[in-house]
């Protein structure tokens, strides 16, 4: 947290940091990626991230998503189970990613999630679909619908499980904002992604156990998920995030030649944010930031808040003096109301504001009596008192 030092009618943080922009001479082997550090929402890195995709297994991070809107509203179950269709059924023949659910059996919702989670099983979200919406193209229609309602611009899909269709397509750009909206909306079914294995006890047969696909869980990386993806067309793809000295950095990246480039590159990625950039916290949202002075309030001054939280990436080695600055005009004259705008934080580098944030009142401040208010009037105009 950035110290707050006192100044009459400004009030100023004083910082040490600049963000500048990545290092140009950075780059991975795929056809497009995005690094995001996740608190400050800085990009750390890019490369064609509009450019568009098949997002291949990706996909199926909106097929969870729907799924947790339903159960968050009360409209689905973890316990609620699912018929599984001969349509599902058919994915789980050999050479796509399977749960292997058979034909009629009856399974639970929280189980269609491990196996779509955890083993990306194709056969799991026709199931999961056909099961919510009826149809795996209905139910595409809510994914696609989601995806423009969290500002994913450049997505359309038209699968559950992300098999090829020229019609299911994406960018590297919206899954990292489909996958930053996973994890801030639920962040306790999002721990479900960093389980390694699932074991799915099988109707007719013994118990099968598969691991997690994503290859970045068995690094001592920190990473926690998220999703891996191939096809043919697309080749290798990732979306991934890791926690580390008290960071989060997601990436997502298309179009690695191999498995193998896959895990090392997008290793790289994240080892290449951590190392090469550093978090600073300026304010903590729903905390008390400094006190404003009040005029004819039965207190003298007034604690301020933000709303949300205000973050900056700085880069490591190239550390700049940030200011930070409060101004409101004052003192502020009462009554005051909790959440009246009172003034502004002002992020500044070289003179020149780069963010603005409303400063809001952390309290109610009622005006003084008429009589007292008389006296201050009449000891500002003798004394200059207020």
């Amino acid at each position: 947290m950035i110290k707050i030092t006192k100044n009459y009618l400004t009030k100023i943080l004083i910082g040490l940091f600049l963000l500048t922009p990545a290092n140009a001479a950075f780059d991975i082997k795929a056809s497009s990626a995005i690094l995001q550090d996740y608190y400050s929402g800085e990009i750390l890195f890019e490369k064609d991230a509009d450019k568009s995709i098949y997002p291949a297994s990706m996909t199926k991070i909106m097929t969870t998503i729907i799924a947790f809107d339903l159960i968050e509203r009360g409209d689905l179950s973890l316990d609620d189970k699912f018929f599984v269709s001969e349509n599902a059924w058919r994915l789980s023949a050999s050479g796509y990613s399977s749960m292997f659910i058979m034909v009629g059996d009856e399974v639970s919702v929280e189980n269609l999630l491990k196996g779509i989670i955890i083993v990306s099983g194709n056969d799991a979200c026709v199931a999961l679909a056909e099961g919510i919406a009826g149809s795996e193209e209905e139910f595409a229609i809510l994914m696609t619908a989601k995806a423009k309602e969290i500002g994913m611009e450049n997505t359309n899909f038209s699968n559950a499980s992300g098999i090829g269709e020229p019609d299911n397509y994406s960018t590297v750009r919206d899954i990292l904002k489909m996958s930053n909206y996973l994890i801030k909306t639920y962040p306790e079914f999002y721990k479900h992604y960093k389980v390694k294995e699932f074991t799915w006890d099988r109707t007719g047969g013994d118990p099968i156990t598969q691991g997690n696909r994503n290859p970045l869980l068995y690094k001592n990386l920190g990473a926690d998920g998220i999703k891996t993806g191939y096809l043919t067309v697309e080749k290798y793809s990732l979306a991934s995030s890791i926690v580390k000295n008290n960071r989060r950095l997601i990436a997502v990246a298309s179009g690695f030649n191999t498995k193998n480039d896959r895990s090392k590159e997008s290793s790289k990625l994240h080892i290449w944010g951590i190392t090469n950039f550093d978090l600073v916290e300026i304010v903590k949202k729903d905390l008390v930031i400094t006190e404003l002075d009040v005029w004819l309030g039965k207190k003298s001054t007034v604690k301020t808040y933000l709303k949300n939280d205000v973050y900056k990436t700085i880069p490591k080695a190239r550390k700049k003096y940030l200011k930070v600055i409060v101004t409101y005009n004052g003192p502020i004259e009462a009554p005051i109301k909790k959440d009246d705008i009172l003034g502004k934080i002002k992020v500044l580098y070289k003179g020149e504001i780069i963010e603005e944030h409303e400063l809001l009142a952390f309290e109610n401040i009622k005006r003084i009596n008429i009589f007292a208010r008389l006296l201050k009037s009449m000891n500002y105009l003798i004394w200059g008192d207020v």
